[in-house]
């Protein structure tokens, strides 16, 4: 589980930062950006990065009003997405992160302070604040190297003979199959999407990487799956976002891939970095504040109606689905191989 790195050595305040002295810092700006401009990266980490950049370009304050800055700057990013949970799971990780760093660090500079019985004030506060920005990025690195971890671990699953079936485009998934690859497994997968038309488009990348290191690779669409699933191994699926019951949001048709491989005996293996797991504990799908229409109803006579409404230029949300705990045999993280009822005693060790 990702946890809160170890104290370091205390930065100079006055480090160098292309944000500091910025007062009009936009934090959605800077989310979407930094996604934009790293395909790599994940939206909890985004949203963390953004968090600290926005500390970073804020004068020293005190603590109150850098929580309140954080309670407002998450806020404002929630509402700019359709579906803010992924974004929630990483902001309220954060904000757990940084109430108990500023906890720990006001206790030691008042044991400080006591001691020399000075009245630095605002000196202590810029040194909690710098202690602070250090260990977020060592936090945001952590974070990042998670995947890698667990693309060791999940690595054991795929073995020789074995046929992978999967779907999306989990970049965890992607580093799994990549890592079984270069240590000479061979296997074969199975990659399904909408339709042959979105298979050109969302899973070339992937395919093409692993037909390059001399994996086959056979694309179907959606429709195939149940034809396909007597010739699967087992099922393998990343997470947008780890829900407290165990259960996980991920790319439209995730949940559809886990009922049939539960129908026809298939195990269903998720691996999903535990930065992923978020506060939420819905009883179902509908339950989920997702921001999507599925069904979308109209008749002939609506046609012209719904036509301008989708000329307005709303913006394109991902389609995601919920796949319930009941359907995946196993939960794979940087911390090892759990169950999906582990994900709420891991939250449980976070925030309690």
């Amino acid at each position: 589980m990702l946890t809160p790195p170890p104290e370091e050595q205390t930065p100079n305040p006055a480090s160098s930062n292309p944000y500091n002295g910025n007062s009009s810092f936009d934090v959605v700006s800077t989310y979407n950006n930094i996604l934009s401009t790293d395909s790599l990266i994940t939206k909890p980490v985004a949203a963390i990065e953004s968090l600290i950049a926005l500390l970073s370009a804020s004068p020293p304050s005190t603590i109150s009003e850098t929580l309140s800055l954080l309670e407002s700057a998450t806020s404002e990013l929630k509402d700019s997405v359709p579906n803010s949970i992924a974004l929630s799971a990483g902001t309220d990780l954060f904000q757990r992160y940084l109430i108990s760093t500023l906890q720990q660090g006001s206790a030691q500079y008042a044991k400080s302070k006591a001691k020399r019985n000075s009245s630095s004030g605002n000196g202590d506060f810029r040194a909690i604040r710098a202690h602070l920005l250090a260990n977020g990025r060592l936090f945001v690195q952590r974070a990042k190297e998670s995947r890698g971890q667990i693309a060791k671990i999940a690595r054991k699953f795929v073995r020789d003979g074995c046929t992978v079936l999967t779907c999306g485009r989990s970049r965890v998934v992607a580093a799994v199959l990549s890592a079984a690859a270069e240590d000479g497994a061979k296997f074969r997968v199975v990659y399904a999407q909408e339709s042959k038309e979105a298979l050109s488009k969302s899973s070339t990348d992937i395919a093409t990487e692993l037909r390059r290191k001399d994996i086959p690779v056979a694309t179907i669409p959606f429709a195939a799956l149940a034809a396909s699933l007597p010739y699967v191994t087992f099922a393998l699926a990343g997470a947008e976002s780890v829900v407290e019951n165990g259960g996980i949001i991920s790319g439209m048709g995730t949940n559809q891939m886990g009922l049939l491989a539960k129908s026809f005996g298939k195990p269903f293996y998720v691996v999903a970095e535990s930065h992923k797991f978020v506060r939420v504990y819905p009883l179902g799908g509908n339950d989920l504040p997702l921001g999507q229409n599925v069904l979308d109803f109209w008749t002939q006579n609506g046609e012209e109606e719904r036509e301008h409404e989708d000329g307005k230029g709303k913006a394109e949300v991902e389609a995601v689905d919920f796949t319930p705990p009941n359907l995946i045999t196993a939960l794979v993280t940087e911390s090892g191989v759990q169950t999906p009822s582990a994900v709420s005693e891991e939250l449980i060790k976070i925030w309690y």
